[in-house]
């Protein structure tokens, strides 16, 4: 696995480098800055998966820092302080900061409130990498059509389309089979869930649902009809 990238803002040249050589000897991969300007154009350029920030620097200080990542980024932040004052930590928390060191610090000390930081941050992005997997698996695209069963929705290159509760499950039955050719019988029996007896409906839902998606009906990109066979979603290239 990729070693950990953690970001040191801190104006003391002594405990940036004594903290980046603990760091870099447990395997993390330490990038430094010595005030807030800094450590904002490092994560410009850097992938970051924590940040260990001073509160008092010159030029911008930890808190107005910490508040301008939190527009863009979601890592865990910890704040460090010469002050000990309760209300100095609850300031740094209240911010968006994940944690509080306060100085004198031990290097294993911080250690400890680094790793259980990127420990809780691994479980939080692995959760959201399966919600989002599974948002997707109930997601289907071919080329500029897109169906979603979870929303019930319909996307034509970005743009919404209306069906019917009977359209959409016809099409979902064909956009999760693109290029299979399915019968009128097959589709009738499948989306009713009864014996096809008279499958002149399926034609005329068919036709309607070509008006709504394609840009030519008469010329389908999507929905193509097989004579004599059936009717496909073509797939794309």
């Amino acid at each position: 696995m990729d070693a950990n990238h953690i970001l040191l803002v801190e104006d003391d040249k002594e405990i940036r480098q004594g903290v980046e050589i603990y760091l870099r000897s447990q395997g993390y991969e330490v990038f430094q800055a010595a005030d807030g300007l800094e450590g904002l154009k490092i994560l410009e350029k850097e992938e970051i998966h924590l940040a260990i920030v001073d509160v008092m620097m010159p030029r911008m200080d930890g808190i107005t820092m910490t508040v301008k990542l939190r527009e863009k980024f979601d890592f865990p932040v910890i704040i460090l302080s010469a002050k000990s004052e309760e209300v100095d930590k609850i300031m740094g928390l209240n911010i968006g900061a994940d944690d509080y060191v306060a100085k004198p610090f031990t290097p294993m000390e911080l250690l400890a409130r680094v790793n259980s930081q990127l420990r809780r941050y691994r479980k939080y992005m692995d959760m959201l990498e399966a919600k989002e997997q599974k948002e997707k698996s109930n997601v289907y695209a071919i080329g500029g059509l897109e169906l979603n069963e979870d929303t019930v929705e319909v996307m034509v290159d970005e743009k919404p389309v209306k069906l019917t509760p009977i359209e959409f499950k016809i099409l979902a039955l064909l956009m999760k089979n693109p290029g299979r050719v399915f019968s009128a019988e097959e589709i009738y029996e499948r989306v009713w869930n009864e014996r096809a007896i008279n499958t002149d409906t399926i034609m005329v839902h068919i036709r309607k649902i070509r008006e709504k998606i394609e840009l030519n009906p008469k010329e389908p990109k999507y929905l193509k009809v097989v004579w004599g066979v059936g009717y496909k979603i073509e797939k794309q290239a």
